[in-house]
Protein backbone atom coordinates (compact mmCIF):
# COMPACT_ATOMS: atom_id res chain seq x y z
CA UNK A 1 0.00 0.00 0.00
CA UNK A 2 1.42 3.38 -0.93
CA UNK A 3 1.75 6.05 1.71
CA UNK A 4 -0.74 8.42 0.10
CA UNK A 5 -3.48 5.80 -0.09
CA UNK A 6 -2.76 4.58 3.42
CA UNK A 7 -3.02 8.09 4.79
CA UNK A 8 -6.64 8.25 3.59
CA UNK A 9 -7.68 5.20 5.55
CA UNK A 10 -7.84 7.08 8.81
CA UNK A 11 -8.72 10.59 7.69
CA UNK A 12 -11.12 12.34 10.03
CA UNK A 13 -14.73 12.32 8.83
CA UNK A 14 -16.00 15.22 10.90
CA UNK A 15 -18.60 16.30 8.35
CA UNK A 16 -20.03 12.80 8.06
CA UNK A 17 -20.15 12.38 11.82
CA UNK A 18 -21.96 15.67 12.31
CA UNK A 19 -24.41 15.24 9.46
CA UNK A 20 -25.85 11.96 10.70
CA UNK A 21 -26.29 10.86 7.08
CA UNK A 22 -27.46 7.22 6.95
CA UNK A 23 -26.41 6.73 3.33
CA UNK A 24 -23.58 4.26 2.78
CA UNK A 25 -20.32 6.21 2.50
CA UNK A 26 -18.70 3.55 0.29
CA UNK A 27 -19.73 1.97 -2.98
CA UNK A 28 -18.31 -1.49 -2.24
CA UNK A 29 -19.83 -2.49 1.12
CA UNK A 30 -23.40 -3.34 0.12
CA UNK A 31 -22.66 -7.08 0.24
CA UNK A 32 -20.39 -6.94 3.30
CA UNK A 33 -21.63 -8.73 6.42
CA UNK A 34 -20.19 -5.77 8.38
CA UNK A 35 -21.87 -2.99 6.37
CA UNK A 36 -23.58 -1.40 9.39
CA UNK A 37 -20.46 -1.70 11.57
CA UNK A 38 -18.32 -0.07 8.88
CA UNK A 39 -20.77 2.81 8.71
CA UNK A 40 -20.77 3.18 12.51
CA UNK A 41 -16.98 3.35 12.64
CA UNK A 42 -16.93 5.79 9.75
CA UNK A 43 -19.30 8.13 11.57
CA UNK A 44 -17.18 7.83 14.72
CA UNK A 45 -14.02 8.87 12.82
CA UNK A 46 -12.29 5.58 13.53
CA UNK A 47 -11.97 4.34 9.96
CA UNK A 48 -12.62 5.51 6.40
CA UNK A 49 -11.93 4.34 2.88
CA UNK A 50 -8.82 3.34 0.97
CA UNK A 51 -9.34 5.61 -2.02
CA UNK A 52 -12.24 7.57 -3.40
CA UNK A 53 -15.41 5.92 -2.13
CA UNK A 54 -13.94 2.45 -1.79
CA UNK A 55 -13.54 0.61 1.50
CA UNK A 56 -12.16 -2.71 0.21
CA UNK A 57 -13.79 -4.78 2.99
CA UNK A 58 -11.85 -7.97 2.20
CA UNK A 59 -8.43 -6.32 2.20
CA UNK A 60 -6.06 -7.44 5.03
CA UNK A 61 -5.35 -5.01 7.88
CA UNK A 62 -1.71 -3.99 8.43
CA UNK A 63 0.01 -3.52 11.77
CA UNK A 64 0.16 0.24 11.25
CA UNK A 65 -3.54 0.40 10.40
CA UNK A 66 -4.45 -1.53 13.53
CA UNK A 67 -2.46 0.83 15.73
CA UNK A 68 -4.26 3.80 14.21
CA UNK A 69 -7.61 2.11 14.88
CA UNK A 70 -6.62 1.28 18.45
CA UNK A 71 -5.49 4.82 19.26
CA UNK A 72 -8.69 6.29 17.85
CA UNK A 73 -11.09 3.91 19.54
CA UNK A 74 -9.31 4.50 22.87
CA UNK A 75 -9.73 8.27 22.34
CA UNK A 76 -5.99 8.85 22.52
CA UNK A 77 -3.82 11.16 20.41
CA UNK A 78 -0.94 10.33 18.04
CA UNK A 79 2.43 11.40 19.45
CA UNK A 80 5.43 12.55 17.43
CA UNK A 81 8.03 11.16 19.85
CA UNK A 82 11.37 12.92 19.69
CA UNK A 83 13.16 9.55 19.90
CA UNK A 84 11.57 7.06 17.47
CA UNK A 85 10.93 3.58 18.81
CA UNK A 86 11.53 1.70 15.54
CA UNK A 87 13.97 1.99 12.69
CA UNK A 88 11.34 1.23 10.03
CA UNK A 89 8.71 3.72 11.19
CA UNK A 90 9.72 6.98 9.54
CA UNK A 91 8.86 10.32 11.10
CA UNK A 92 7.06 11.42 7.93
CA UNK A 93 4.93 8.29 7.66
CA UNK A 94 1.19 8.74 8.23
CA UNK A 95 1.25 6.18 11.02
CA UNK A 96 4.32 7.44 12.97
CA UNK A 97 2.28 9.14 15.71
CA UNK A 98 -0.10 6.21 16.11
CA UNK A 99 2.63 3.60 16.40
CA UNK A 100 4.55 5.80 18.85
CA UNK A 101 1.48 6.43 21.00
CA UNK A 102 0.77 2.70 21.11
CA UNK A 103 4.39 1.94 22.01
CA UNK A 104 4.35 4.50 24.81
CA UNK A 105 1.48 2.60 26.43
CA UNK A 106 2.86 -0.90 25.80
CA UNK A 107 0.13 -1.63 23.26
CA UNK A 108 2.61 -2.11 20.43
CA UNK A 109 5.84 -4.06 20.31
CA UNK A 110 8.46 -4.53 17.63
CA UNK A 111 8.92 -7.70 15.67
CA UNK A 112 12.73 -8.01 15.61
CA UNK A 113 15.95 -5.96 15.67
CA UNK A 114 14.24 -2.68 16.49
CA UNK A 115 11.73 -3.00 13.64
CA UNK A 116 7.96 -2.72 13.82
CA UNK A 117 7.05 -4.08 10.36
CA UNK A 118 4.23 -1.52 9.98
CA UNK A 119 3.03 -2.80 6.62
CA UNK A 120 2.97 -6.41 7.71
CA UNK A 121 -0.42 -8.07 7.89
CA UNK A 122 -2.06 -9.01 11.19
CA UNK A 123 -3.39 -12.51 11.68
CA UNK A 124 -6.58 -13.27 13.53
CA UNK A 125 -4.73 -14.72 16.51
CA UNK A 126 -2.47 -11.66 16.66
CA UNK A 127 -5.60 -9.52 16.61
CA UNK A 128 -6.95 -11.44 19.60
CA UNK A 129 -3.75 -10.81 21.56
CA UNK A 130 -3.61 -7.11 20.68
CA UNK A 131 -7.25 -6.40 21.49
CA UNK A 132 -7.12 -8.23 24.82
CA UNK A 133 -4.01 -6.20 25.65
CA UNK A 134 -5.78 -3.01 24.57
CA UNK A 135 -8.81 -3.80 26.77
CA UNK A 136 -6.63 -4.81 29.74
CA UNK A 137 -8.27 -8.22 30.03
CA UNK A 138 -6.66 -10.33 32.71
CA UNK A 139 -7.24 -13.89 33.88
CA UNK A 140 -7.49 -12.91 37.53
CA UNK A 141 -11.05 -13.06 38.84
CA UNK A 142 -12.61 -14.01 35.53
CA UNK A 143 -13.76 -17.28 34.00
CA UNK A 144 -12.94 -17.88 30.36
CA UNK A 145 -14.67 -20.66 28.49
CA UNK A 146 -12.74 -23.36 26.72
CA UNK A 147 -12.08 -22.85 23.04
CA UNK A 148 -13.79 -25.51 20.95
CA UNK A 149 -12.86 -24.60 17.42
CA UNK A 150 -12.16 -27.34 14.91
CA UNK A 151 -8.74 -25.83 14.26
CA UNK A 152 -7.71 -25.48 17.91
CA UNK A 153 -4.46 -27.21 17.06
CA UNK A 154 -3.50 -24.38 14.73
CA UNK A 155 -3.73 -21.74 17.47
CA UNK A 156 -0.28 -20.81 18.76
CA UNK A 157 0.42 -21.37 22.44
CA UNK A 158 1.24 -17.68 22.92
CA UNK A 159 -2.21 -16.72 21.57
CA UNK A 160 -4.37 -19.49 23.03
CA UNK A 161 -5.33 -17.65 26.25
CA UNK A 162 -6.31 -14.49 24.39
CA UNK A 163 -8.29 -16.39 21.77
CA UNK A 164 -10.17 -17.99 24.67
CA UNK A 165 -10.78 -14.55 26.24
CA UNK A 166 -11.90 -12.78 23.09
CA UNK A 167 -14.24 -15.66 22.24
CA UNK A 168 -15.78 -15.60 25.72
CA UNK A 169 -16.36 -11.86 25.37
CA UNK A 170 -18.06 -12.39 22.02
CA UNK A 171 -15.74 -10.05 20.15
CA UNK A 172 -14.40 -12.65 17.72
CA UNK A 173 -16.11 -15.84 16.63
CA UNK A 174 -15.20 -18.60 14.26
CA UNK A 175 -16.48 -19.33 10.82
CA UNK A 176 -18.02 -22.74 10.19
CA UNK A 177 -16.53 -23.88 13.48
CA UNK A 178 -13.02 -22.67 12.66
CA UNK A 179 -11.18 -19.71 14.20
CA UNK A 180 -8.68 -19.48 11.31
CA UNK A 181 -5.90 -18.18 13.62
CA UNK A 182 -3.23 -17.79 10.95
CA UNK A 183 -5.43 -16.05 8.37
CA UNK A 184 -5.00 -12.32 7.94
CA UNK A 185 -7.86 -10.37 9.47
CA UNK A 186 -9.76 -8.34 6.90
CA UNK A 187 -10.98 -4.78 7.12
CA UNK A 188 -14.61 -5.87 7.44
CA UNK A 189 -13.75 -8.41 10.14
CA UNK A 190 -11.83 -5.77 12.09
CA UNK A 191 -14.73 -3.36 11.72
CA UNK A 192 -17.08 -5.93 13.23
CA UNK A 193 -14.77 -6.49 16.22
CA UNK A 194 -14.20 -2.80 16.92
CA UNK A 195 -17.87 -1.95 16.61
CA UNK A 196 -18.68 -4.59 19.23
CA UNK A 197 -16.28 -2.81 21.57
CA UNK A 198 -18.05 0.50 20.98
CA UNK A 199 -21.43 -1.08 21.69
CA UNK A 200 -20.42 -2.74 24.93
CA UNK A 201 -22.15 -0.49 27.53
CA UNK A 202 -19.45 -0.85 30.17
CA UNK A 203 -16.54 -0.26 27.80
CA UNK A 204 -18.34 2.56 26.02
CA UNK A 205 -18.88 4.32 29.35
CA UNK A 206 -15.17 4.03 30.14
CA UNK A 207 -14.17 5.43 26.76
CA UNK A 208 -16.45 8.42 27.23
CA UNK A 209 -14.88 9.37 30.55
CA UNK A 210 -12.90 12.57 30.83
CA UNK A 211 -10.36 11.93 33.59
CA UNK A 212 -9.32 14.89 35.66
CA UNK A 213 -5.87 16.25 34.90
CA UNK A 214 -5.36 16.76 38.62
CA UNK A 215 -2.61 19.06 39.74
CA UNK A 216 -0.01 19.72 37.04
CA UNK A 217 2.76 21.74 38.67
CA UNK A 218 5.73 23.31 36.95
CA UNK A 219 8.69 24.93 38.69
CA UNK A 220 10.21 28.02 37.13
CA UNK A 221 13.91 27.56 36.53
CA UNK A 222 16.38 29.58 34.50
CA UNK A 223 13.69 31.51 32.67
CA UNK A 224 12.32 35.03 32.72
CA UNK A 225 8.68 35.68 33.50
CA UNK A 226 7.92 36.05 29.80
CA UNK A 227 9.72 32.80 28.99
CA UNK A 228 7.98 30.94 31.81
CA UNK A 229 4.58 32.17 30.66
CA UNK A 230 5.30 30.89 27.16
CA UNK A 231 6.47 27.54 28.54
CA UNK A 232 3.35 27.13 30.66
CA UNK A 233 1.08 28.24 27.81
CA UNK A 234 2.39 25.37 25.66
CA UNK A 235 1.93 22.74 28.36
CA UNK A 236 -0.62 21.03 30.60
CA UNK A 237 0.59 22.94 33.65
CA UNK A 238 -2.18 24.43 35.79
CA UNK A 239 -0.15 25.25 38.91
CA UNK A 240 2.90 27.50 38.76
CA UNK A 241 5.71 27.38 41.30
CA UNK A 242 8.13 30.28 40.77
CA UNK A 243 11.22 30.31 43.00
CA UNK A 244 10.42 33.57 44.77
CA UNK A 245 11.30 33.00 48.43
CA UNK A 246 14.47 31.83 50.22
CA UNK A 247 15.60 31.64 53.83
CA UNK A 248 18.19 34.30 54.66
CA UNK A 249 20.96 34.31 57.27
CA UNK A 250 19.25 37.00 59.31
CA UNK A 251 16.07 34.94 59.51
CA UNK A 252 14.20 36.93 56.90
CA UNK A 253 12.60 35.49 53.78
CA UNK A 254 13.62 37.00 50.46
CA UNK A 255 10.95 38.11 48.03
CA UNK A 256 11.47 38.33 44.26
CA UNK A 257 7.82 38.01 43.29
CA UNK A 258 6.96 39.33 39.85
CA UNK A 259 3.39 40.70 39.90
CA UNK A 260 3.25 40.25 36.12
CA UNK A 261 3.30 36.47 36.51
CA UNK A 262 0.68 36.56 39.25
CA UNK A 263 -1.56 38.70 37.05
CA UNK A 264 -1.12 36.43 34.03
CA UNK A 265 -1.86 33.31 36.08
CA UNK A 266 -5.01 34.87 37.51
CA UNK A 267 -6.34 35.84 34.09
CA UNK A 268 -5.53 32.43 32.60
CA UNK A 269 -6.96 30.18 35.30
CA UNK A 270 -3.66 29.02 36.79
CA UNK A 271 -2.81 28.67 40.48
CA UNK A 272 0.45 30.01 41.93
CA UNK A 273 2.24 28.14 44.73
CA UNK A 274 5.32 30.24 45.40
CA UNK A 275 8.35 28.18 46.35
CA UNK A 276 10.24 28.59 49.65
CA UNK A 277 13.79 27.24 49.38
CA UNK A 278 16.78 26.80 51.67
CA UNK A 279 19.49 26.57 48.98
CA UNK A 280 20.55 23.22 50.55
CA UNK A 281 22.11 25.13 53.48
CA UNK A 282 21.82 22.66 56.35
CA UNK A 283 23.30 24.96 58.99
CA UNK A 284 21.03 27.89 58.16
CA UNK A 285 18.01 25.61 58.01
CA UNK A 286 18.82 24.20 61.45
CA UNK A 287 19.25 27.67 62.92
CA UNK A 288 15.73 28.62 61.87
CA UNK A 289 13.90 25.33 62.37
CA UNK A 290 15.29 24.78 65.87
CA UNK A 291 14.17 28.19 67.12
CA UNK A 292 10.49 28.77 67.86
CA UNK A 293 10.69 32.54 67.38
CA UNK A 294 12.58 32.31 64.06
CA UNK A 295 10.11 29.72 62.74
CA UNK A 296 7.25 32.02 63.65
CA UNK A 297 8.91 35.00 61.97
CA UNK A 298 9.46 33.04 58.75
CA UNK A 299 5.83 31.94 58.78
CA UNK A 300 4.59 35.48 59.45
CA UNK A 301 6.54 36.77 56.45
CA UNK A 302 5.20 34.03 54.20
CA UNK A 303 1.59 34.73 55.21
CA UNK A 304 2.25 38.38 54.43
CA UNK A 305 3.42 37.48 50.93
CA UNK A 306 0.42 35.20 50.39
CA UNK A 307 -1.93 38.05 51.28
CA UNK A 308 0.00 40.72 49.38
CA UNK A 309 0.21 38.81 46.11
CA UNK A 310 -2.94 36.68 46.53
CA UNK A 311 -0.96 33.48 46.23
CA UNK A 312 -2.81 30.17 46.21
CA UNK A 313 -0.18 28.35 48.21
CA UNK A 314 3.41 27.80 49.29
CA UNK A 315 5.67 25.00 48.09
CA UNK A 316 8.40 24.15 50.62
CA UNK A 317 11.61 22.89 49.03
CA UNK A 318 14.11 22.18 51.81
CA UNK A 319 17.02 19.97 50.82
CA UNK A 320 20.01 18.72 52.81
CA UNK A 321 18.14 19.00 56.11
CA UNK A 322 19.97 17.42 59.04
CA UNK A 323 18.50 14.21 60.44
CA UNK A 324 18.47 15.82 63.89
CA UNK A 325 15.99 18.39 62.56
CA UNK A 326 13.32 15.80 61.78
CA UNK A 327 10.98 16.92 64.57
CA UNK A 328 11.80 20.59 63.95
CA UNK A 329 10.87 20.30 60.28
CA UNK A 330 7.60 18.60 61.20
CA UNK A 331 6.82 21.36 63.69
CA UNK A 332 7.53 24.03 61.09
CA UNK A 333 5.22 22.36 58.54
CA UNK A 334 2.54 21.92 61.19
CA UNK A 335 2.64 25.61 62.12
CA UNK A 336 2.87 26.83 58.53
CA UNK A 337 -0.05 24.64 57.42
CA UNK A 338 -2.29 26.04 60.16
CA UNK A 339 -1.52 29.64 59.18
CA UNK A 340 -1.90 29.01 55.44
CA UNK A 341 -5.23 27.28 55.91
CA UNK A 342 -6.34 30.35 57.86
CA UNK A 343 -5.94 32.43 54.69
CA UNK A 344 -7.36 29.73 52.41
CA UNK A 345 -3.98 28.77 50.89
CA UNK A 346 -2.45 25.35 50.27
CA UNK A 347 0.82 23.90 51.53
CA UNK A 348 2.88 21.41 49.52
CA UNK A 349 6.15 19.89 50.68
CA UNK A 350 8.83 18.42 48.41
CA UNK A 351 10.39 15.18 49.61
CA UNK A 352 13.07 12.94 48.15
CA UNK A 353 12.65 9.16 47.78
CA UNK A 354 13.48 7.45 51.07
CA UNK A 355 16.68 5.54 50.37
CA UNK A 356 17.54 4.99 54.02
CA UNK A 357 20.25 7.66 53.98
CA UNK A 358 20.83 10.85 55.96
CA UNK A 359 19.62 12.85 52.94
CA UNK A 360 16.01 11.86 53.63
CA UNK A 361 16.15 11.15 57.37
CA UNK A 362 14.55 14.52 58.20
CA UNK A 363 11.39 13.69 56.23
CA UNK A 364 8.77 12.09 58.45
CA UNK A 365 6.48 10.98 55.62
CA UNK A 366 3.48 10.21 57.82
CA UNK A 367 3.67 13.36 59.91
CA UNK A 368 4.27 15.64 56.93
CA UNK A 369 1.44 13.97 55.05
CA UNK A 370 -0.92 14.54 57.95
CA UNK A 371 -0.18 18.25 58.08
CA UNK A 372 0.47 19.38 54.51
CA UNK A 373 -2.14 19.44 51.76
CA UNK A 374 0.22 17.77 49.30
CA UNK A 375 3.48 15.86 49.36
CA UNK A 376 5.51 16.11 46.18
CA UNK A 377 7.80 13.14 45.55
CA UNK A 378 10.83 14.32 43.59
CA UNK A 379 11.11 11.26 41.38
CA UNK A 380 14.62 11.82 40.06
CA UNK A 381 18.32 11.89 40.93
CA UNK A 382 18.55 8.13 41.32
CA UNK A 383 22.07 8.73 40.02
CA UNK A 384 22.96 12.30 40.81
CA UNK A 385 25.63 14.62 39.49
CA UNK A 386 28.91 13.32 40.83
CA UNK A 387 27.44 9.97 41.89
CA UNK A 388 30.01 7.18 42.37
CA UNK A 389 28.49 5.21 39.48
CA UNK A 390 26.83 6.20 36.23
CA UNK A 391 23.19 5.42 35.71
CA UNK A 392 19.62 6.53 35.22
CA UNK A 393 18.13 9.73 36.56
CA UNK A 394 14.92 7.81 37.26
CA UNK A 395 14.52 4.17 36.28
CA UNK A 396 10.99 2.79 36.49
CA UNK A 397 11.71 0.11 39.16
CA UNK A 398 13.47 2.66 41.35
CA UNK A 399 10.58 5.11 41.05
CA UNK A 400 7.98 2.41 41.69
CA UNK A 401 9.77 1.45 44.88
CA UNK A 402 9.94 5.09 45.98
CA UNK A 403 6.24 5.63 45.24
CA UNK A 404 5.20 2.47 47.06
CA UNK A 405 7.07 3.56 50.18
CA UNK A 406 5.44 6.99 50.18
CA UNK A 407 1.97 5.55 49.52
CA UNK A 408 2.34 3.46 52.65
CA UNK A 409 2.43 6.63 54.77
CA UNK A 410 0.68 9.38 52.81
CA UNK A 411 -2.86 9.26 51.36
CA UNK A 412 -2.76 8.90 47.58
CA UNK A 413 -5.02 11.93 47.15
CA UNK A 414 -2.23 14.02 48.69
CA UNK A 415 0.66 12.73 46.57
CA UNK A 416 2.07 14.53 43.54
CA UNK A 417 4.79 12.81 41.53
CA UNK A 418 7.53 15.03 40.11
CA UNK A 419 8.95 13.79 36.81
CA UNK A 420 12.31 14.68 35.21
CA UNK A 421 12.52 16.74 32.05
CA UNK A 422 16.26 16.18 31.94
CA UNK A 423 18.80 13.41 31.75
CA UNK A 424 22.54 13.15 32.36
CA UNK A 425 25.45 12.57 30.07
CA UNK A 426 28.09 10.15 31.33
CA UNK A 427 31.51 9.19 30.04
CA UNK A 428 31.02 5.53 29.26
CA UNK A 429 34.50 4.12 29.91
CA UNK A 430 35.03 5.81 33.29
CA UNK A 431 31.44 6.28 34.43
CA UNK A 432 32.25 9.92 35.21
CA UNK A 433 29.53 12.57 35.17
CA UNK A 434 29.69 14.80 32.11
CA UNK A 435 26.71 17.13 32.49
CA UNK A 436 22.96 17.62 32.81
CA UNK A 437 21.07 17.94 29.54
CA UNK A 438 17.54 18.93 28.62
CA UNK A 439 15.31 16.56 26.67
CA UNK A 440 15.65 18.91 23.72
CA UNK A 441 19.44 18.67 23.83
CA UNK A 442 19.24 14.92 24.35
CA UNK A 443 17.42 14.50 21.04
CA UNK A 444 19.92 16.71 19.26
CA UNK A 445 22.79 14.62 20.60
CA UNK A 446 21.10 11.38 19.51
CA UNK A 447 20.73 12.67 15.96
CA UNK A 448 23.95 14.64 15.60
CA UNK A 449 26.19 11.85 16.91
CA UNK A 450 24.22 8.92 15.43
CA UNK A 451 23.73 7.43 18.86
CA UNK A 452 23.08 3.71 19.16
CA UNK A 453 19.75 3.42 20.94
CA UNK A 454 18.54 0.36 22.84
CA UNK A 455 15.32 0.01 24.81
CA UNK A 456 15.85 -1.45 28.28
CA UNK A 457 12.48 -2.92 29.21
CA UNK A 458 13.60 -3.64 32.78
CA UNK A 459 14.43 0.01 33.41
CA UNK A 460 11.68 1.39 31.20
CA UNK A 461 13.93 3.66 29.12
CA UNK A 462 16.35 3.93 26.24
CA UNK A 463 20.11 3.83 26.71
CA UNK A 464 22.01 5.94 24.18
CA UNK A 465 25.67 5.36 23.35
CA UNK A 466 27.80 7.52 21.06
CA UNK A 467 31.23 8.96 20.44
CA UNK A 468 31.88 12.62 21.13
CA UNK A 469 35.27 14.22 20.52
CA UNK A 470 36.89 10.82 20.60
CA UNK A 471 35.28 9.84 23.91
CA UNK A 472 32.48 7.31 24.38
CA UNK A 473 29.39 8.67 26.12
CA UNK A 474 26.19 7.21 27.50
CA UNK A 475 22.77 8.61 28.38
CA UNK A 476 19.92 6.89 30.17
CA UNK A 477 17.26 8.80 28.29
CA UNK A 478 14.06 10.36 29.54
CA UNK A 479 11.47 11.04 26.83
CA UNK A 480 7.84 10.39 25.95
CA UNK A 481 8.00 6.63 26.21
CA UNK A 482 9.81 6.47 29.55
CA UNK A 483 7.76 9.31 31.04
CA UNK A 484 4.51 7.66 29.90
CA UNK A 485 5.39 4.53 31.84
CA UNK A 486 6.11 6.59 34.95
CA UNK A 487 2.88 8.55 34.60
CA UNK A 488 0.85 5.38 34.07
CA UNK A 489 2.45 3.81 37.14
CA UNK A 490 1.43 6.80 39.23
CA UNK A 491 -2.07 7.03 37.75
CA UNK A 492 -2.64 3.31 38.39
CA UNK A 493 -1.89 3.98 42.06
CA UNK A 494 -4.35 6.82 42.32
CA UNK A 495 -1.73 9.53 42.77
CA UNK A 496 -3.39 12.92 42.47
CA UNK A 497 -1.13 14.79 40.07
CA UNK A 498 2.28 15.52 38.60
CA UNK A 499 5.03 18.09 38.83
CA UNK A 500 7.82 18.75 36.34
CA UNK A 501 11.44 19.72 36.71
CA UNK A 502 11.51 21.76 34.69
CA UNK A 503 9.25 23.37 32.02
CA UNK A 504 11.18 24.47 28.96
CA UNK A 505 13.50 21.46 29.02
CA UNK A 506 10.94 19.09 27.46
CA UNK A 507 10.16 18.31 23.84
CA UNK A 508 6.61 19.22 22.85
CA UNK A 509 5.52 15.61 22.25
CA UNK A 510 5.86 14.88 25.97
CA UNK A 511 2.59 16.61 26.88
CA UNK A 512 0.49 14.53 24.50
CA UNK A 513 2.13 11.33 25.72
CA UNK A 514 1.50 12.18 29.37
CA UNK A 515 -2.16 12.97 28.68
CA UNK A 516 -2.52 9.65 26.85
CA UNK A 517 -0.93 7.78 29.76
CA UNK A 518 -3.29 9.29 32.32
CA UNK A 519 -6.38 8.72 30.14
CA UNK A 520 -5.52 5.12 29.32
CA UNK A 521 -4.64 4.36 32.95
CA UNK A 522 -8.08 5.63 33.98
CA UNK A 523 -9.90 2.98 31.93
CA UNK A 524 -11.30 0.08 33.94
CA UNK A 525 -12.50 -2.38 31.33
CA UNK A 526 -12.59 -5.49 33.50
Amino acid sequence: MCTSAAANIFSVNTAAAQSGNNAAPFVDISNSFAKQQIMDLYRNNIISGTSGRKFEPKKPVTRAEFMAMAIRILRLKPTANDLPSYTDVARNSWYYGDVQAASDLKLAYGKDSGKFRPLGRITRQETAVMIMRMLKQQDVGQTWRSVSYKDNGDIALWAAADVRKISTLGLMNGNAGNFRPKDSITRQEMAAVLDRILHNPRWSAELKKSPSAGIQLGWQYGSTTAQFIKQVSNSSINTLSPRYHYLQKDGSVSDSTDPALISWASSHGRKVWSMLGNRSNAELTHTILANDQKRSWVIKQLIGYVKKYRLHGINVDFENVQASDRSNLTAFIDELAAELHGVNAKLSVNVSPDLGTSWTAAFDYRALGDRADYIILMGYDEHWAGAPTAGSVSSLPWLEKAAEKLVAYVPRKKIILALPFYSREWIKDTGAYSGDITLVRQGEIARNFNAVKEWNSGMGQYVLEYGKQGVNHRIWAEESRSLSLKAAMAADRGITGFAYWYPGAETKDVWTSLKNAVRYASYKFS
